[in-house]
């Protein structure tokens, strides 16, 4: 039987960009047109692999909203809206409410809880939750309240030197990460096997999963060549604008199984 498609929702770069939130990168100076020719580039990848792809609306006022995968945690049977960590970026998630109604049930995380979906990692029926300066412990335990009645076991995990989890990690499979060692301890994936980053690409561990292709920012070579050589196909995208937002290939999307909601 063939697998559901792939949905994957976008937004566009805003041109308030230059004034995003930073935490671990001193602010360079942007190149919007750029930055919004790599991002047609990798929504048109996205497509060549099959992928759906929705294109939220854009907004100018919101630097950030361009990362829209912090702004929900999709998992089969629900999708969770979070509230992003830092208070300009919490407006980003009204914009997914009525594309995502579309495909799931919906739950919202309330004050005091705060969460960016880059510190969700999944590995099969585990959501590895990033402790950060973006996701508190209230965050975690709407998460876990969420996800746990469905049969997820959500963890916490500890990581530095980096905005979010997933800057840290990403999953190759179900059973192999890509990992930034000196920033998150690949012991904390229990039965995974990992891929290290060269020590020269420290950002190099996010990479974006659809279905057998890792999705993998053309700005570092080396560390592709280790993914390749483990067997898996690597095409690469140019995200070397965003990445100057502390953003990534997993960032500027959320990609997730079509599972129509049955009409009432």
């Amino acid at each position: 039987m063939k697998p559901p498609r792939l949905i994957a929702m976008t937004r566009p770069v805003s041109r308030s960009i230059a004034q995003c939130e930073l935490t671990h990168l001193a602010r360079e100076p942007i190149d919007i047109e750029r930055a919004r020719s790599q991002h047609a580039a990798y929504e048109a990848l996205l497509s060549d692999l099959d992928c759906a792809v929705i294109r939220i609306p854009g907004a100018d006022d919101l630097p950030d909203a361009v990362f829209v995968e912090d702004t929900a945690v999709v998992l089969d049977e629900v999708a969770v809206l979070t509230r992003p960590g830092a208070a300009s970026r919490r407006p980003e998630a009204e914009a997914v409410v009525p594309h995502l109604t579309a495909f799931r049930p919906l739950r919202s995380m309330r004050e005091p809880a705060t969460m960016d979906g880059g510190d969700v990692l999944r590995l099969g029926r585990t959501l590895y939750v990033g402790r950060s300066h973006r996701t508190n412990p209230h965050g975690f335990e709407h998460l876990r309240q969420h996800a746990e009645p469905f049969g997820y076991r959500v963890v916490a995990v500890d990581f530095t030197g980096c905005l979010h989890l997933k800057s840290a990690v990403t999953a190759l499979s179900d059973e192999l990460v890509l990992v930034n060692p000196a920033w998150v301890s690949p012991a904390c994936f229990a039965g995974c096997e990992a891929i290290a980053v060269d020590e020269r690409e420290p950002y190099a561990a996010n990479a974006l999963r659809i279905r057998d292709t890792i999705v993998f920012p053309s700005e570092y070579p080396r560390t592709r060549e280790r993914v390749h050589d483990r067997g898996l196909r690597v095409v690469t995208t140019e995200c070397g604008e965003l990445a100057k937002a502390e953003g990534a290939v997993t960032c500027c999307s959320l990609v997730f199984e079509a599972r129509p909601m049955p009409r009432a």
